[in-house]
């Protein structure tokens, strides 16, 4: 495929990262949209967004470094993400930290948490999408070997460079199976947000739709180091997911805004 999107001289543009800052771009682009749908300062929204991301992408280049403090060492400018260095773990703890910062900046100022991560909500399954079309682009996250119509066949040297891509092999297109579901999750939160009832509706259905879209489709992920959620952190999500499903009842987080109110 197009690992490579750019080459200026000696210096590579990957499609995937290209592909990451846009769905980083349109995830922003979209909380704030979704933020004053639900009746939330935007400008907070876009402050809360910014401390997230920044948060997981210097928290992930942080881990990166001390994991492989060696070959940073001897290439210092790898930590710009022009490598083929990938730990499973690492995107979900450096997602867990952009949380983390989140979470301390909505209580810092007051925000309602569950109406926030209904805002946002949207947002990731659009970046998500996104991000799974680049990676399928670039050869990253690639499926098991399957002899069907669909399969994909990656011929790139860069691709097996940077990211292992095995090559002449019929692949299962998982990043695009990902995107698709991504991508009906997306339609599915703007189709519930003026009919949810309460705070943590949206949030809960991506969490739970993701968190079953990942732990079925882990069957046909052949690239062992690429980042994504483990069996046991879908199952999570989709427990989490869940949870916010219940009646809470009238509790102070429920939605009242004229907008979006529920039909009576």
């Amino acid at each position: 495929m197009y690992p490579r999107l750019f080459q200026f001289g000696h210096i590579a543009i990957p499609t995937y990262g290209a592909l990451t800052a846009l769905a980083l771009i349109a995830a922003l682009a979209a909380a704030m949209h979704f933020a004053r749908r639900l009746g939330l300062d935007p400008n907070k929204a876009w402050n809360l967004c910014l401390t997230g991301i920044l948060t997981t992408l210097i928290g992930a280049r942080l881990l990166l470094v001390i994991t492989h403090f060696i070959v940073f060492r001897e290439h210092p400018f790898w930590i710009l993400g022009l490598t083929g260095l990938h730990d499973p773990w690492i995107a979900p703890a450096s997602v867990l930290l952009g949380i983390a910062a989140a979470v301390l900046y909505s209580l810092s100022e007051g925000l309602p948490l569950l109406r926030v991560a209904d805002s946002l909500a949207p947002a990731a399954a659009l970046a998500l999408a996104i991000n799974r079309i680049g990676a399928f682009l670039a050869g990253l996250g690639y499926g098991t070997p399957i002899a069907v119509p669909w399969s994909v066949i990656y011929t790139s040297r860069i691709a097996a460079l940077w990211y292992r891509t095995p090559l002449g092999l019929p692949l299962h297109p998982v990043q695009l199976y990902d995107a698709a579901v991504s991508l009906m999750v997306f339609a599915l939160l703007i189709w519930w947000l003026p009919r949810r009832r309460q705070d943590g509706e949206l949030a809960g259905a991506c969490l739970f739709l993701s968190g079953l879209a990942a732990f079925f489709l882990g069957f046909y992920r052949g690239d062992a180091g690429e980042p994504g959620l483990s069996p046991s952190l879908a199952v999570a999500s989709v427990i989490a997911g869940a949870a916010l499903w219940l009646d809470r009842g009238n509790n102070h987080d429920r939605y009242t805004s004229n907008d979006d109110s529920p039909p009576a």
